[in-house]
């Protein structure tokens, strides 16, 4: 059988079965799916949600689901701390998809025609309190190339105007705006294609680092450890993934804008919008008892999402100029920080390791903390330990000016007025150098149990006390 977003709910289960939780209550789409992950967070609770009365659809939608790096290390089959090493070396080995027969493609099991087209009739959230309407926030849009007729795919916002109608937001060099400009040239419409749910590793080869336009779908088959699989669309020549729960076809109109905005993006703001390009979708395909994607905007899954592939990215890139790297770390609370251990044999290392991360990121990370390689990355406490006791700043802090920018996503790139108005700016970057000297230096040994004596610890043998225990060695308040 092959992976698509049920596989991987059924794999996550087994694991947990708390995992998933089901909302069997009408909620509103507008902030009523969102206000339930909002509520479980707020108690520490980030099981997926799966909501099957939404009001206004007849459809189920899922959301909340991959808030963990647990979940994450769950479809790459490792320990979390080996996810950016697992997901680099699995992007070294991309995986070609496979194009299968129509009568194969679950996604092709329901097929709306263009005049019944409306996309009021899916269960799409509005997410934060100032959203300017509904967005598909885990959407993954397909387009091809009119010149190297190579498929691009990736996750952009799509703010939903009205029954036929979404905007697409293109941020910077995104590969899909490039290869929009380029059919607005021509004067021609752009087909898209946008896959609605899948398996995670679908949705995260259509974000990861990959170099050049295209390679998406062999991405997403290295993470998936098989070939995707895909189908021809139905209103072009697009090929589109054969699983997804829905598929939305339609172009880019090559001369109509429409305003957009505001959307909280992931690091907690609202920043961007303006007028963006119009997609006019044509036609609908999905599975029976389709489950619809959500991805909660601005959240713990938000970062989750775009947090991972830019470890395995990082890891890459940083391996490749300090070999005796251990591991990253782009941590889910956020993802404007990166956090490297490293077995340290020169000093030069750190700056190496540092700037080869904010190459790999050079719009988003803000702060990168290195850290030896006793420092689990993985853990907030052990790196703010390790700053408080390896990191001095008037010798250990490099500071970079005007590192990225102007404007974008991150608050600091922008200036602010009492008027409320916005001018782009540029801002900078620091490395916090938090490692012990380079050999043969010698610094004080960290105290820690000997490691034979902690595996022998029989925590098996471990329980609560009795109560004629209580009465011996607990006093009654």
């Amino acid at each position: 059988m092959a992976k698509d977003l049920r596989t991987y709910l059924h794999q996550l289960t087994e694991a947990d079965a708390q995992s998933v939780r089901l909302v069997d209550t009408e909620v509103d789409p507008r902030f009523g799916i969102t206000a339930y992950a909002s509520a479980l967070a707020e108690k520490g609770d980030y099981s997926a949600l799966l909501f099957n009365q939404v009001k206004g659809s007849e459809l189920a939608c899922i959301s909340n689901l991959l808030t963990s790096y647990d979940r994450i290390a769950v479809y790459l089959d490792c320990e979390v701390q080996d996810i950016p090493r697992v997901y680099g070396e699995k992007l070294e080995q991309p995986i070609a998809p496979v194009v299968i027969d129509r009568s194969k493609a679950k996604v092709k099991e329901t097929v709306i025609e263009e005049k019944d087209v409306d996309l009021g009739k899916l269960p799409i959230p509005v997410h934060n309190e100032m959203d300017g309407g509904p967005y598909l926030s885990a959407g993954v849009m397909i387009i091809r190339d009119p010149d190297t007729g190579l498929i691009n795919a990736g996750i952009y916002r799509h703010q939903i105007f009205n029954e036929r109608d979404m905007g697409v937001w293109f941020l910077g060099a995104h590969h899909g705006g490039l290869i929009y400009k380029k059919y607005k040239k021509q004067g021609k419409p752009a087909p898209v294609a946008i896959a609605i749910g899948h398996h995670p590793g679908f949705v995260m080869g259509a974000v990861s680092r990959v170099q050049g336009i295209g390679g998406e779908y062999e991405a997403a088959g290295a993470l998936m450890g098989e070939a995707l699989e895909l189908v021809q669309a139905e209103t072009s020549d697009l090929l589109v993934p054969a699983h997804a729960e829905f598929i939305l076809e339609g172009e880019i109109l090559a001369d109509e804008d429409h305003p957009e905005g505001p959307f909280g993006e992931w690091p907690g703001h609202y920043l961007g919008g303006g007028s963006v390009p119009i997609i006019r979708i044509t036609r609908i395909t999905h599975r029976k008892n389709a489950i619809f994607q959500d991805i909660v905007a601005s959240s713990r899954e938000h970062l989750v999402v775009g947090g991972v592939p830019r470890s395995g990215s990082i890891y890459q890139t940083v391996k490749e100029v300090v070999p005796s790297l251990k591991t990253v770390n782009v941590p889910f609370y956020s993802r404007m920080n990166c956090y490297i251990s490293l077995h340290k044999e020169r000093d030069a290392d750190v700056k190496k390791a540092a700037f080869a991360a904010l190459n790999t990121e050079p719009e988003n990370l803000r702060h990168i903390v290195v850290v030896d390689e006793d420092i689990d990355v993985f853990n907030g406490e052990e790196v703010a330990w390790a700053i408080g006791t390896r990191f001095d700043a008037e010798r250990d802090l490099l500071v970079i000016p005007q590192w990225n920018g102007p404007g974008g996503l991150l608050p600091t790139n922008w200036d602010y007025n009492k008027e409320g108005k916005n001018t782009p700016r540029m801002s900078s970057a620091v490395i916090v150098d938090a490692t012990k000297p380079a050999p043969p230096v010698m610094f004080p040994k960290r105290a820690v149990v000997p490691r034979d004596h902690v595996d022998l610890a029989d925590l098996q043998a471990l329980r609560d006390l009795n109560a004629d225990e209580k009465n011996r060695w607990l006093e009654k308040p």
